[in-house]
Order: C-alpha cells, then structure tokens, then sequence
C-alpha cells in the first residue's frame, strides 16, 4: 500500500506541537510560541524531520483562511462601525507611525519604495493572540492600558484586510500615478465587494442558514459554514482579490445572522487545527543559523521591535491621553512580531514583492520578539524608568488633572473614591444620596469628560502619585475607596496611601483572594474580593433553588465567609416566589373584590371563620391603597376590598363561595350530575 501523501509529516508535526507547547506551558508561554518553536524544531534548519516544506505551506494557506473567516465572524457591520468610532483614532496613530518609521528606515537601507511601504505593514502589526492571552490571565482587560491595548489590536485586525489587498498593488511597481490608480481601482473593487456580501447578508444567507438548521445536522452545518467560506473567498479571487478578504467577508456576512455564536463553536475546532498547521510551517522558516552568521542584524531588529514597537506604541497611547504609567505598559504590550505579518509575508512571497531570504532575519528576530512578550508584559509593571519617561510628555498632552483643577473649596471629611467603573459609580451615588462628600480620581480620560459635563466630581489623575492624593487632601478623608482593575497598581495606591495618610481607613476591592494578604500587609483596612463575594451569591442562589431550607442556607453562607472572607453584611438572599417550592405546587392564591351583595360586607374573618370551614387562609387584604398584610380578625370587610386567600384549589374556590353567600353544599349539589334510581 501506498503512503498517504504529508501523512508521516502531519504526524511528526501534531506530536511535536504538542510536546513543545506542553513544555512551554509549564514555563507559562503561550501556545503559539510552542508551535512556532516546534515549526523551527522540525524544519529544514532545525532537525530536518519535516521535508515536504512547501506542502505543509500550501496546507497552512488553509488555516490563514479559516483564521481570517473566523476574525471576520467576530466583526459584524454593526460592530465594525461602534468600534471604529472608538478606536480608530489611537489604532491609526500606532499603525501609521509604525509604518512610516520603519519605512524610512527600510529606504534609508537602499528599499524601494513598494518594499519599504511592505515592511512598514509587516512590522506595524502585532500578535493579537499572544498579548490578549497575557493580559487575561493577568486580569489587565480593563484596565487602561489594557483598554488601549484591545483596542489597537482590533484595529490592527482590522487593517489586515486591506493591507492584504494592497500587497499585489505594490508588488505591480509603475509610476506613482500609475500605482494610485491601481490602488483605486483595487479599493473600489473592495467597496464593491463589501457591498454585495452586505446584501447578502441580508437577503441570502440567513435563509439558507435557516433551511440547514432546520435539518438538525450538526455535520450539514459546518458544511454550509465552510462553502459560505470557500465560496466567498474564491468569488473574490475571481476579482484579483486576495482569499483572506474574501474569507474575512463570508465570516462578517454571518456575523450579521443569529447563527454567529454556533457557527464559531462549530468552526473553532477546525480552524485551531489548521492554524496549528500555519503557526508550526511558519517556526520552519526561523533559521537559528543567522543569529550566529548575521547576529547584529538581527539584534538591531530585535531591537526595533521590542523598544522602537514599544516607544512609538506609547507615544500613540499619550496623544490619546492616557496617564504615563498606562502608557508605559500599552507601548510594552504591543512590542513584538505579530501572526498577521507572517501571513502578509506569505501573501508577499506569492505576489512577488520580496523573495524568501530578503526576510530571514526579519522572520528571526519576530519570532524571538514572540518569545520574549510574555516576560516583558511580567516585567514592565515594575519598572518605572519608562514611566518616568513619559510623565513630561503626558503632563503636556494629558487633560488636566487634579492638581490643576480649581478646587471650590477646602475638601475635609470626604470619601476619596478611586476609580469609576460601575463600582465607583454605585458608590458614589450611594455616597451623594446619603449628602456625604466625596471625590473621584480616574484614568480613562472619556469617563472624566462625561463625568465633568454632569458637574459630578471626579478628576482625571494617576491615584499612585503622592502629589495626586495630597491635591485630593487625603490626609482630612473619612475613607479612601480603591476600585479600580490593575492589580499592581491597587497595591501601589495602597503603599501610597499609606504613606501619605496612615491613619485614614482604606477599603479596597480586589479580583483574587490570593491579593488580600499582600494589600493587608500593605495596610489596606478591608480588602473585598470578587471571586469571594461572587461565589457566595452562586452559592445562596443554588440552594435557593434547590429549596433547601433559608436557616440552613444562612449557615452555609456564614460557614463561607468564615472560610473565605469575614463581612459584617446583612445575609441576602433571592426572594423565593411561590411556584418556586415544587412542594407547594399544589397550592393556590386568589383573591375576590368584596361587592355591595357579597355576603361578607360588614362581617369580620373571625365571623366568616373561613379557615375552619374551608381550610383556605386570608393572607392580606387591600383596602383602597393600604395592603393590610396581617388582616385583624375583628375588621369588618367593605365594599371595595380586595381578600386574598391561599390554599388548595378546591379550599379557595369554596373560601371564594363563602365571601359570596354561596354555601359549599349547594355549590356542591348543583355541580351533581343527576341520578337515577334502578327499578
């Protein structure tokens, strides 16, 4: 029998992954420098394991498909517009900055200009999966640098697309105008591509999603997702456009559909295994041999990418004025190769634009680029030499803080809150609602802006520095409250404010238990953490669902805070209604307006003796707007009451009768069917 062809290097490939990235993980690098490590382990300049290089790129080519099928699916139209409004213009800055410094460096190195302009796309970019990992694992999402980071990264996602449009363009050469032309040419094909997928999203597509769903084959609509895929790449093929956009395009299209949530459960699988494939194809081109035949070429692009990347990234973040700490650490965030320059190397290797060794050492010093970010996102929030770097640039371009605010009048006996996320709002409406006084201090300049309009307190400033918490007279506060999302920098603050004023009490809330030690040692006076406070409502929910009994849900709940985290807070927990109790299925409430011919107009519940006769209970009675709960047994009903009653279906009804005048026996006769006697 014969060998099935790329079978042994499938093989070879899958198990190397695996082992490497097991092995990187245990060291907490990221899957994709695993992969990429395998890739440079079995290629032809490492172990030389894997020979049919060139089909397992042709292979890979399937995995940029399904990667970029899959961003597309994340983007819908709708979305597309709300976060360009939003990140546009900090994503712009970085991208073009970036491009035009390496492009100029890249002249300056005898480049033409089509080249030059490439390099700059290659660079610009940086590794979306790499940093977001980090940053979640981190818990920095929502923090300010990590808003700023989001951000551009899905902006530099987002000019993949037409990057890899351009690419064929530059590649073409001409004359400048000759090269506009093409270049408008090619946008207004894009323009009209763009078009007919949104009609088709509106019209086609969800229809034909429907008819397959309705089939209930899981198999039939993965299926129709890779044809929507395939389809919409190849049709822009036929255009002279690049598969990428067509596959980003066939992945906007259902984006718009309610099938976006399936189709990416159903796709990922499939797509992770192909991207392996990629992200190990592009390892095999490091070439661990340049570090020693060209090491200064490729330490000076090592260079480039971990502190030009890093500072041209952090000017970006300062003019969208962002403090310089927060700064600092989206410039290191974004300082590294990302897995879209690869595929723009790939789509520039087949246009014709560069050849394979004039981006060796660039690729070499990518991937150790790769490597490297995960240590210095570790490292960066405890170095404060580039954040005091940035502090005289962010002072000039920042809005005013604080310290230059014009304060109204002396501040004593206020409640300093830092931060002003929903935590931070909740508390201080609480705090106005109560007429105590209180600041804000907060880092998203945005939610300054829209606070300031309001003539709500708050202030733009870095809540780490001394002279931000003397400016916010922290020394006369009732109580500094710290809500805010980085944990190094809450225990920064802590240190701070500690220093400044040791005697004020300091609440603090924190994501992770495992914090509370280091922020009391610190001398934080409570610390509250979320997974505790959390866990404890998921704890009080399911036993309330499961009806156990409220005393023993109550010790369950006190036994956790013992465990976990002492709270002097009032146990709360979900009201239970009725149909909640499975137990008490079988009762029913009702109720029955008293009318001027109801027999219990002017009679009292002890008169009527409901309870005794039918074994319905009156639980409240509402007269005119006072809902009487506990009903005197001695008040006589009105015209105009409303009695409530519970009990079982037959009791009630019959309870119901009574109020009425009608006799339970005699409802209960003429309710008989008749009888006859036998002869």
């Amino acid at each position: 029998m014969s060998e099935i062809p790329l079978l042994k290097e499938l093989a070879i490939i899958a198990l190397a992954g695996v082992l490497v990235t097991a092995l990187l993980a245990r060291l907490r690098l990221p899957t994709v420098a695993g992969l990429l490590a395998a890739g440079a382990l079995l290629g032809p300049f490492g172990l030389g394991l894997v020979s049919k290089v060139h089909d397992i790129e042709q292979l890979a080519e399937v995995g940029v498909v399904l990667l970029l099928f899959t961003i597309g699916l994340e983007f819908s139209f709708q979305r597309l517009r709300h976060i360009f409004r939003r990140v546009a213009l900090g994503g712009v800055i970085q991208v073009l900055s970036t491009m035009a410094v390496t492009a100029g460096f890249a002249l300056l190195f005898g480049e033409s200009l089509p080249r030059a302009v490439f390099f700059g796309f290659v660079v610009s970019l940086s590794s979306t999966a790499i940093v977001l990992r980090a940053m979640a694992d981190r818990g920095e999402l929502d923090a300010p640098h990590g808003r700023f980071i989001v951000g551009t990264l899905i902006f530099q996602d987002l000019c993949v697309v037409p990057m890899v449009l351009l690419v064929p363009v530059l590649a073409s050469g001409g004359s400048a105008g000759l090269v506009a032309s093409q270049i408008g040419i090619a946008l207004g094909k894009a323009v009209l591509v763009v078009v007919g997928a949104l009609l088709i999203a509106r019209l086609l597509v969800p229809r034909l999603l429907r008819w397959v769903d309705a089939s209930r084959s899981r198999e039939l609509f993965i299926l129709a997702l890779l044809a929507i895929c395939v389809g919409t790449a190849w049709l822009t093929s036929l255009v002279q456009l690049s598969l990428a956009l067509g596959a980003f395009l066939g992945g906007m299209v259902i984006a718009d559909t309610e099938f976006q949530h399936r189709a990416m459960g159903d796709i990922i699988p499939l797509r992770d295994a192909f991207v392996s494939v990629f992200f190990v194809s592009l390892g095999m081109l490091f070439d661990i041999r340049l570090l020693f035949e060209h090491p200064l070429r490729v330490g000076l692009l090592l260079v480039g990418f971990v502190v030009g990347k890093a500072a041209l990234a952090a000017l970006s973040a300062a003019f969208m004025r962002f403090p310089a700490r927060a700064a600092w650490l989206a410039g290191i965030g974004l300082a590294q190769f990302g897995e879209f320059g690869f595929v723009l190397i790939t789509v520039g290797e087949s246009a014709g634009l560069i050849d394979r060794g004039s981006t060796n050492e660039l690729l070499a010093a990518g991937v150790l680029s790769m490597f490297i970010t995960t240590l210095l996102i570790r490292l960066a929030p405890h170095i404060t030499a580039g954040e005091r770097l940035l502090s005289g640039l962010t002072r000039l371009l920042g809005v005013r803080g604080i310290e230059q605010a014009e304060q109204p009048e002396k501040l004593d006996q206020h409640v300093l809150v830092i931060g002003y996320g929903i935590a931070g709002k909740l508390v201080a409406r609480a705090l106005e609602t109560c007429g105590l006084k209180y600041i804000v201090l907060e880092l998203n300049a945005d939610t300054v802006r829209k606070a300031r309009a309001a003539s709500e307190p708050v202030y733009y400033a870095d809540a780490t520095s001394t002279e931000v918490l003397k400016h916010a007279h922290v020394t006369t506060a009732r109580a500094v409250v710290v809500l805010i999302n980085d944990p190094l920098a809450v225990q920064r603050v802590t240190d701070t404010v500690r220093r400044v004023a040791p005697e004020v009490p300091l609440i603090i809330r924190t994501r992770y238990l495992g914090e509370r030690a280091a922020l009391e040692s610190l001398g934080a006076s409570d610390v509250v953490a979320e997974e505790v406070e959390s866990s404890v409502e998921v704890l009080a929910r399911v036993l309330r669902h499961l009806e156990i009994p409220r005393n023993l849900i109550e010790s369950k709940i006190q036994q956790a805070r013992e465990d976990l985290q002492t709270s002097h807070r009032k146990i709360t927990l979900p009201r239970a209604l009725l149909p909640d109790h499975k137990a008490l299925a079988d009762l029913k409430i009702d109720s029955m307006l008293v009318t001027p011919d109801s027999h219990a107009v002017g009679r009292t519940v002890k008169e009527l003796d409901i309870r005794q006769r039918t074994r319905a209970l009156i639980i409240a009675v509402r007269r005119q707007e006072t809902l009487l709960d506990h009903p005197d047994p001695d008040l006589p009903f009105a015209v105009g009451d409303v009695i409530y009653l519970v009990g079982l279906t037959d009791a009630v009804r019959q309870a119901i009768d009574l109020l009425q005048g009608i006799e339970p026996t005699k409802r209960a006769a003429d309710s008989e069917p008749p009888t006859t006697d036998n002869p």
